[in-house]
C-alpha cells in the first residue's frame, strides 16, 4: 500500500508497477512505470485521476486508507488514456454521489472506453480558466490539447501553486527508483510527446503566467525544486533542439561488416577530439533509445546495408521513427554499403528529405562489402566534416 502526504492537505495515493514489459504496448520499461493518482482533502474531497487497471486493487486501498471512511466529492480527469483512466467507471459506482470533472472532450471520450456508464447529473464540465473551490484550495483547470492526446487538461492549485500536469514532465520507472531525471524523461518525451512541439510550446507559455512551485506529473516523481531546469528541458525538447553538441552513429548491419564502418568511425573522431560520440546498433538496441539520442545529438550519422534495393528494415523503422517524431535542426550524414549496388545512402536521404532544417553533410560514405583499407580515407573526409 502506497499513501503518503505531500503537503497539509494533499496525498499521494498511486502505484508502483515493477511487472510491465512494455509501457503502451511498445517501449522497454526494466525499471518499471508509477501510476500517479492524488487526492486533495479540505471542505470537499477532489480524486485527481485513477490508474491504469493492472493496479485498480491497490488503488482502491490506497484511496480508502487516506479517506478514511470520508467519502470524495470530486473525482477530476485530466487524461482519458486508460493508464489514468481505467478505473473511472468503478469509482462512480463505489462513490454515488461524487461527480466527474473534466472538459467537454473528455466526456465525449468517456463512453468510448465505457458504454454503460450512466453520468447524468454527475457531470462538471470545465474548460480553459475555469476554477473549481474546494475549499481553502481551488483548481483553475488549464487545457493541454495534444500533450499528447486531444482531451488533455491540466489543473493548477491555487493556494499551493501546484500544477497538476497529466503526462506533462513524465518519465519511466517506478517512484523508488533512484536514477536521473533527464534519461528516462526524454526518452518518454521524445517517444510519446515528441511530434507535439508545438502544442508543448503552447503550454509553457500559458505555464509561464502561473506561480508554480511544484509540478505533479501522472508517471515519474513529483518535482519539488528547481523546477526552471525541468521547465527547461522541457523548452528544448519541444523547439527541436539540439539538448548537447554530439555525433549519434546508428547503423543497421547484416554481417557485421557496417557496424566495423561505424565503429572505426567512433573510434577516428574520438581521436580527433570529438566529445560524445554514441554508437547503437538499431537491431538489438533499444529503439525508443536510439530515437532518444537522434534528438539529443545537433549530428546523426545512418550506416545502412543496401537489402533488397533498398534500405535494411531496422534503419527504415528508425527513420520512420524520426519522422513521426518530426525530427528537425540537425546535421545528417550517410554510410552505405552493398556487396553489388549499394543505393542505400540514396534511400535514406529520400526518406528525411521532407524534415525540417536538415543539413545534409556532402561526405557520403561507400563501402563495398567490407571495410578496406583504401576506405580509411572516406571516414576520415567524413569525420572532418562532422568537425568542422
Amino acid at each position: 500500500m502506497k499513501n503518503k502526504q505531500l503537503t497539509d492537505k494533499i496525498y499521494y495515493i498511486g502505484t508502483d508497477d515493477k511487472t510491465i514489459d512494455l509501457f503502451e504496448g511498445q517501449y522497454v520499461v526494466p525499471n518499471g512505470i508509477s501510476y500517479n493518482s492524488y487526492v486533495i482533502i479540505d471542505e470537499k474531497i477532489a480524486v485527481m485521476d485513477t490508474v491504469d487497471k493492472r493496479a485498480t486493487d491497490e488503488w482502491f486501498a490506497n484511496l480508502k486508507a487516506t479517506l478514511k471512511n470520508k467519502h470524495p466529492d470530486y473525482l477530476v480527469v485530466l487524461h482519458m488514456e486508460p493508464d489514468h483512466a481505467a478505473n473511472i467507471e468503478q469509482f462512480v459506482n463505489e462513490y454515488p454521489n461524487a461527480k466527474l470533472v473534466s472538459n467537454p472532450k473528455t466526456f465525449n471520450m468517456i463512453p468510448q472506453f465505457f458504454e454503460d456508464l450512466n453520468l447524468e447529473g454527475r457531470k462538471v464540465i470545465v474548460n480553459e480558466g475555469d476554477t473549481l473551490s474546494l475549499g481553502e484550495h481551488s483548481l483553475t483547470f488549464v487545457m493541454a490539447p495534444m500533450v499528447h492526446w486531444p482531451e488533455v487538461m491540466m489543473a493548477y492549485e491555487n493556494k499551493e501553486k501546484i500544477l497538476f500536469s497529466a503526462d506533462a514532465f513524465g518519465k519511466f520507472g517506478t517512484l523508488d527508483i533512484d536514477d536521473e531525471w533527464d534519461c528516462e524523461a526524454r526518452r518518454y518525451y521524445i517517444n510519446i510527446v515528441g511530434k507535439y512541439g508545438a502544442q508543448v510550446q503552447t503550454l509553457l507559455k500559458k505555464a509561464a503566467t502561473l506561480d508554480i512551485r511544484k509540478i505533479f506529473p501522472l508517471h515519474g516523481p513529483m518535482l519539488t525544486e528547481n523546477l526552471e531546469y525541468y521547465i527547461n528541458k522541457y523548452d528544448i525538447w519541444s523547439s527541436y533542439r539540439p539538448e548537447d553538441e554530439g555525433i549519434f552513429i546508428a547503423y543497421a548491419s547484416i554481417y557485421g561488416n557496417t557496424k566495423k564502418t561505424a565503429e572505426k568511425l567512433k573510434e577516428i573522431l574520438e581521436n580527433k577530439g570529438a566529445k560524445n560520440v554514441t554508437v547503437t546498433d538499431l537491431a538489438r538496441d533499444d529503439m525508443a533509445e536510439a530515437v532518444e539520442d537522434a534528438f539529443r545529438y545537433d549530428r546523426l550519422v545512418l550506416a545502412s546495408v543496401t537489402y533488397d534495393g533498398g534500405l535494411f528494415p531496422f534503419m527504415e523503422s528508425f527513420i520512420s521513427h524520426l519522422k513521426s517524431k518530426n525530427f528537425q535542426n540537425r546535421k545528417v550524414a550517410f554510410i552505405e554499403n552493398g556487396s553489388w549496388a549499394p543505393v542505400a545512402a540514396k534511400k535514406m536521404k529520400e526518406e528525411m528529405e521532407g524534415l525540417k532544417n536538415i543539413t545534409f553533410l556532402n561526405n557520403k560514405v561507400t563501402i563495398k562489402s567490407a571495410l578496406k583499407k583504401a576506405d580509411l580515407v572516406q571516414l576520415e573526409n567524413l569525420a572532418n566534416e562532422l568537425l568542422s
